[in-house]
């Protein structure tokens, strides 16, 4: 399977090269675990989702821990059949759970992970869009991902065409997380859309 992120960040302030490079420093912990390219638009990053999404929430929270307002865009996908099976991306929660167990099981074992998710003292909003490609009845897994999202803690309302969250970056990229590998089929293409925002002047 092909697991990976095309990842933006865009920091409202003209000290953005500053910005820019110090989250970008945040990924120095996944570079032997997670194949990282970066160009003048975004970030590339390949691999397993357990150190994938810890890269992402640790560029977005340390560039949201100065006070500007920045925002990150990502693309998310897993399964693409257009992409070559890559050995890094080997997860054992697709490999031996998702589907294999009901969809309240899987609720409920994506609610326990975002209940013990670090907290990382940085308040953020997010909002994305869950897509599961190519299966008859993806919408069951939809709303049952949205479900498990008004459960989650870390929901704020749902929007057209998406769902948004709000709360501390750990528990928030959590359940982004679980709605990336519990929802969807194992072996099949999802992805997720995804706007992350924090220090906006306007929620003050």
């Amino acid at each position: 399977m092909f697991i990976g992120a095309q990842v933006s960040l865009y920091p409202m302030t003209s000290d953005f090269v500053r910005i820019i490079l110090s989250g970008l420093d945040a990924l120095a912990p996944y570079r032997d675990d997670l194949r990282i390219e970066t160009d003048d638009i975004s970030t590339l990053m390949v691999g397993a989702p357990a150190p994938l999404f810890d890269a992402i929430r640790d560029l977005f929270a340390r560039s949201a821990a100065d006070p500007a307002h920045v925002t990150m865009h990502a693309t998310i996908s897993r399964g693409c059949p257009g992409e070559p099976d890559d050995p890094t991306c080997r997860c054992d929660v697709l490999a031996t759970v998702a589907q294999t167990t009901s969809l309240a099981e899987r609720q409920a074992q994506a609610e326990a992970a975002v209940r013990t998710a670090p907290v990382l003292g940085v308040e953020i909003d997010l909002q994305f869009s869950l897509y599961v490609l190519g299966q008859d009845g993806h919408m069951d897994e939809i709303y049952g991902c949205i479900d498990f999202l008004k459960a989650s803690g870390t929901f704020l309302r749902s929007k057209n065409f998406c769902t948004r969250l709000h709360g501390d970056a750990g528990p928030v990229f959590e359940t982004l997380r679980q709605a990336f590998l519990r929802f969807g089929p194992a072996e099949g293409h999802v992805t997720i859309d995804m706007t992350a925002s924090a220090n906006s002047p306007s929620a003050r």
